[in-house]
């Protein structure tokens, strides 16, 4: 085993199979996580369980390792800006706390001249009275919020007298675009103009979580470039290090529209591990740790189906795969209705 070593905030599936593709590497994994179920300790060298204010055990955990990084991004960034001043957190916090604040992001893009869906910053249900004309719309909390947690579709004027939510909290108003499909980018940046893309991915998402990805995404060329352009110009912009998703819409009028940033691997992305010869994983790992680049090769067409909730239980009972099938299993103890469990990959 190597002597360098990764410190990895966040215990979840991707914390996992960050540290299954660091150990590929021959890097030292060591999760910190609030989390003491947290699944990720199966698959790292060493698991803290700790707070994410607890700034002995965040002293211990900096001390243990060479460099950060994160699988989530709704980590504190002050936890994120004081580890910085003891090791480098990449990607960078201030990357962390922009697109942390949905309002912030989407400012960003506009800046870029990337084209978003309209959005309107919301203090108080007052300030939906006169905003019909951004209905149907999603009522957003700026901050926080992942698999539709924090979002209220609201479809007419109607709706808002119904809004049953705590405007203590800030939230964006999104006008909803007459959508065609989703597609997502993955990005692996190493330095200015140095990175490794992956094809535009086909996303379905049932209930606001993601259900099924696949590649090749059944888009037209056009769409296919700007989609891979706009996420570089995103990733250069931020001067990003690591995996970068970019989550893009595609409306009936065949126009392009950035959704998000996710500022680290992605669970569209889970089916690069079998369909590439460098998985995200192993690119992000490769990026903050410093090693050598190496170009990325599609070897299969493939598809991922998220298990969630109790479908994750006659895999674990009788998998029954093929040899074109790959079954990951989270190896969460807690069967929840909504939870991604696992994932399966089917190569085509």
């Amino acid at each position: 085993m190597s002597e360098f070593t990764l410190g990895i905030i966040g215990g979840g599936q991707l914390g996992s199979m960050l540290s299954i593709a660091a150990k590929k590497l021959k890097i030292k994994t060591v999760i910190y996580c609030n989390d003491q179920k947290a699944p990720a300790q199966n698959f790292c060298d060493e698991f803290i369980h700790a707070q994410y204010d607890d700034k002995n055990k965040i002293y211990n955990f900096a001390k243990q390792v060479d460099v950060i990084t994160y699988e989530f991004e709704n980590i504190p960034f002050e936890t994120l800006n004081e580890l910085n001043k003891l090791k480098t957190v990449l990607p960078k916090p201030s990357v962390n706390r922009l697109i942390q604040h949905r309002l912030a992001e989407k400012d960003f893009i506009n800046k870029l001249n990337i084209r978003t869906t309209r959005y309107v910053y919301i203090e108080s249900k007052e300030d939906l009275l006169p905003l019909e004309d951004f209905l149907p719309g999603i009522l957003k909390t700026t901050t926080m919020g992942y698999d539709g947690k924090g979002q209220y579709p609201i479809i007419d004027i109607k709706d808002i007298e119904t809004l049953n939510i705590d405007f203590k909290n800030e939230y964006i108003l999104e006008k909803l675009v007459k959508l065609k499909k989703e597609i997502s980018v993955i990005i692996t940046r190493f330095s200015n103009n140095k990175y490794e893309i992956y094809e535009p991915i086909e996303n379905t998402h049932e209930d606001q979580i993601l259900r099924h990805s696949k590649i090749p995404a059944e888009i037209d060329q056009k769409i296919f470039t700007q989609s891979k352009e706009w996420s570089i110009m995103i990733a250069e912009e931020l001067k990003y290090i690591g995996t970068l998703c970019v989550e893009f819409f595609i409306d009936c009028n065949n126009n392009l529209y950035v959704n998000e940033i996710a500022p680290r691997v992605h669970n569209s992305g889970h089916l690069t591990i079998n369909a590439y010869n460098v998985s995200q994983f192993e690119n992000h790992v490769r990026a903050v740790c410093s090693l050598k680049q190496i170009p990325i090769q599609k070897l299969s067409n493939a598809e991922m189906i998220n298990l969630i909730g109790k479908e994750i239980i006659p895999y674990r009972e009788n998998p029954n795969l093929n040899d074109k099938q790959f079954f990951y299993d989270y190896l969460k103890k807690d069967i929840n209705e909504k939870r991604k469990m696992g994932h399966l990959t089917t190569l085509k």
